[in-house]
């Protein structure tokens, strides 16, 4: 076939061999990732290894430029490859650990979304799982109604629910004295107190955990995983345990740290995104006019926006209301905007770039941290 004489079609099949070629190696380098997964651990090496990948990164990228490819495009698509190894790396050696073998734990509000990422993530350590939720049963899962009608037994009570229910539940637990280790999962640790210092004091074996990740989540590693310490130091280390075959990275701090830090980290980025669409909303220009005149900045606080108004608003609302250190942030942003809008109004050009360079240094420091810790 020559030149002159191939068609559209032609060229249509080949490309269509050549991503069957290229979904056949993904397939093969997963098939590898597993044996490498294999080797690491019995050899004792950790999962990621940072200078491995700039090294396979930078030579991708070179390689990329003698074949007239965008450099770009190929180290996205390599971290895509990596990140795709590397979950099957962690999940490999999750599984291979067994930590749950012969062990039972109850997922109070399993049914939900972060109660089903941690039905998942027991399971596949080997626990016997079982779940307590009104809600629809999930397949291969024992679940009842009601958890006071398990004998709470369990090796892990993990309680998955809504914050406005979940300290009458740590209360009512309190007065049973489950033997095992009992944690929540909740954004806030200020609503649920009471509920906390009721176990503890009941000599249970109580932590608090904030996973600060979504139940879509597949790969841990860059995640990071907050146990909140309540005094109970066998309670707090078998919670971390959970997470030790993981590449999550684990933060250690007490109950209003925690939520004085969560007043920044989710109540003023909520809260942030939250003003950005209701400004737009009613600034009666039409959604669609505003796309054609984009910018990339634009774009990207449009996507982050997008997700947070996807999200449920009874949930962002006690972020907002329940924590005790929330007003703290939503003062500081009210008074950066005003700020800003002072110095447009009267024309401070000086106090407009001091905004901006403070905080370009804020930023900058934050990105050093980063990439030392990387």
């Amino acid at each position: 076939m020559t030149r002159e004489t191939v068609t559209l079609e032609d060229l249509r099949q080949r490309v269509t061999d050549i991503d069957r070629q290229l979904i056949a190696l993904v397939a093969e380098r997963k098939a590898v990732s597993e044996e490498v997964a294999r080797v690491k651990r019995a050899t004792g090496k950790p999962t990621r290894d940072y200078e491995r990948e700039r090294e396979v990164i930078l030579g991708v990228r070179a390689l990329a430029a003698e074949r007239g490819v965008s450099p770009e495009l190929a180290e996205q698509l390599l971290r895509l490859l990596i990140r795709s190894s590397l979950t099957t790396q962690e999940q490999a050696s999750v599984v291979a650990r067994g930590a749950g073998t012969g062990r039972r734990a109850l997922v109070i509000g399993g049914a939900g979304k972060m109660g089903g990422w941690f039905v998942s993530f027991l399971a596949s350590q080997g626990f016997t799982v079982e779940v307590a939720d009104p809600a629809t049963a999930i397949a291969g899962v024992a679940r009842v109604d009601d958890w006071r009608s398990t004998d709470l037994k369990h090796d892990y009570i993990v309680l998955a629910t809504p914050l406005g229910i979940t300290d009458g539940i740590l209360k009512d637990l309190a007065l049973r004295r489950p033997p095992g280790v009992i944690f929540d999962v909740g954004s806030l640790k200020s609503p649920l107190r009471a509920g906390l210092l009721a176990l503890r004091s009941h000599g249970c074996k109580v932590t608090s955990v904030h996973p600060m990740f979504g139940p879509d989540t597949e790969l841990l590693s860059g995640r990071h995983v907050v146990f909140v310490d309540l005094g109970n130091e066998t309670a707090l280390a078998a919670a971390r345990e959970l997470f030790a075959s993981t590449m999550a990275e684990q933060v250690i701090m007490s109950l209003d740290e925690h939520d004085r830090l969560i007043a920044y980290v989710l109540g003023l980025s909520h809260a942030l995104n939250i003003a950005f669409f209701t400004a737009l909303a009613e600034s009666g220009e039409a959604a669609p006019k505003l796309a054609r005149m984009s910018s990339t900045t634009f774009d990207a606080q449009l996507e982050v926006a997008g997700n947070v108004a996807r999200e449920s608003p009874e949930l962002y609302y006690e972020i907002q209301s329940l924590n005790d250190y929330g007003a703290e942030s939503l003062e500081a942003l009210s008074q950066a905007i005003e700020r800003i809008r002072t110095s447009v109004l009267s024309q401070d050009q000086a106090g407009f770039v001091a905004l901006m360079r403070r905080g370009r240094d804020y930023l900058a420091d934050r990105r050093t941290v980063t990439e030392l810790r990387a």
